[in-house]
């Protein structure tokens, strides 16, 4: 079997490292997320893209989200359901309903990013301070693999 930086080597051998590397961390990091909170995953990325970008229609938070609008119309009527977000109507467009943050959904938002970014900022201090700068220079370029196409 080829040693890891042989494989690394080609891009299809970083893909899939990354690949591994980035959901192990995802699922770890969803591991730590507020004790008490039941929402599921797909629901927290909706209140973190309201929190982040404002009220959107459920058209915006479905492209965002890449799911169909009626997947989306399901989990914001969750939401609703919960006291986590309102729907009010469109400001220029009567036939359609901005969705909003409520005070509990951003709440919810803050208490969980802030229990997952206390895990994470633990184990950064674990690394070394080449390694935490490498991750800093990193950081945007996953971020910008996660935004294209």
């Amino acid at each position: 079997m080829p040693s890891v930086e042989k494989v690394a080597r080609t891009d299809a051998g970083l893909a899939a490292e990354l690949r591994i590397a980035v959901m192990r961390l995802r699922r770890r990091l969803a591991s730590e997320r507020q004790p008490g909170n039941d929402l599921s995953m797909n629901a927290m990325a909706v209140l973190g893209l309201l929190h982040r970008k404002g009220e959107q229609t459920v058209g915006q938070l479905a492209a965002f989200e890449r799911v169909q609008p009626p997947s989306m119309t399901r989990t914001v009527t969750c939401l609703q359901d919960g006291g986590y977000v309102e729907r009010r109507p469109h400001p220029t467009d009567g036939r359609q309903v901005v969705v909003v943050l409520t005070d509990l959904g951003r709440d919810t938002v803050i208490a969980d990013r802030r229990r997952r970014d206390e895990w994470l900022t633990r184990r950064l201090a674990a690394l070394s301070t080449e390694e935490r700068d490498l991750l800093r220079r990193a950081a945007p370029l996953l971020d910008r693999l996660a935004q294209e196409d």
